[in-house]
């Protein structure tokens, strides 16, 4: 498990120099747990001067309207134009602001080891690969170092992990206790899921492949949330500065 969370430490500073696509399918459940209604958005992740840049290219698998891509493509050439026109100490603020967020988000990750009991518990193939499977355990010793960390013991994780890059090709975790966020403005319930499985690109870092959510949660106190939740990335590509950065048409492939 140490080795995998320094592997994702390296397979996360080589990830921002890879541009994607990400599809958001978002399935609302009623409370027999069938589907009431779906939407879609598709998103293109641009490395634009250092820094990733999201916009919108697709909605419910298709094109966006004339008048929402002519929104997109604006708000793409104004970013791009206040980002190239910066000056060295901006664009290195600008950076450097970007580096600590992802470094603070990554902390966390190095928190599971403290927080679990790991045990073996077999193996499996994935992708034609071999991994450990492996179930940590909640240790009633744990001291969170960051807030975040703190919902840890109430999640049951399962991870895979590549026998040969000693990397997380699968990661699940089953909520086991209510997870309250924001002075109970929001609830996680019991039974809330979560599913996260990476793939090996260009044979020198995994990437995530897809997510898997289901949310059973209760907002303001007042709102229920019941809904399953799938994200794919795609598309993956190396950036390079002499990369042309130019429009997706179509999302659908």
């Amino acid at each position: 498990m140490r080795r995998a969370v320094e592997k994702d430490i390296v397979n996360w500073q080589a990830a921002k120099d890879y541009t994607f696509l990400e599809r958001t399918q978002e399935n609302k459940l009623d409370d027999g747990g069938h589907i009431k209604s779906t939407r879609t958005e598709t998103s293109e992740i641009i490395v634009l001067y250092g820094e990733p840049f999201e916009r919108l290219v697709a909605k419910d698998d298709k094109p966006l309207p004339p008048k929402e891509q002519k929104k997109q493509d604006d708000k793409f050439d104004q970013e791009t134009r206040k980002r190239a026109n910066e000056t060295p100490e901006q664009r290195e603020k600008r950076i450097q602001k970007y580096e600590k967020e992802r470094e603070e988000g990554r902390a966390f990750v190095r928190e599971i080891l403290n927080a679990y009991t790991f045990t073996l518990a077999g193996e499996e193939v994935l992708h034609g690969r071999t991994a450990w499977v492996i179930d940590g355990e909640s240790r009633s010793d744990f001291k969170p170092q960051r807030k975040e960390a703190k919902i840890l013991p109430k999640i049951k994780p399962r991870l895979w992990i590549d026998q040969q890059d000693y990397t997380w090709a699968k990661v699940r975790g089953d909520v086991t206790e209510t997870i309250s966020f924001g002075l109970v403005i929001a609830r996680l319930h019991k039974g809330t899921q979560f599913e996260l499985q990476q793939v090996r690109v260009n044979d020198e870092v995994w990437l995530p492949q897809n997510v898997d959510v289901h949310i059973d949660a209760r907002i303001a106190l007042l709102k229920n949330m019941n809904e399953e939740v799938h994200v794919t990335y795609s598309d993956y590509k190396k950036f390079r500065t002499e990369t042309k950065i130019t429009p997706i048409l179509d999302a659908t492939n």
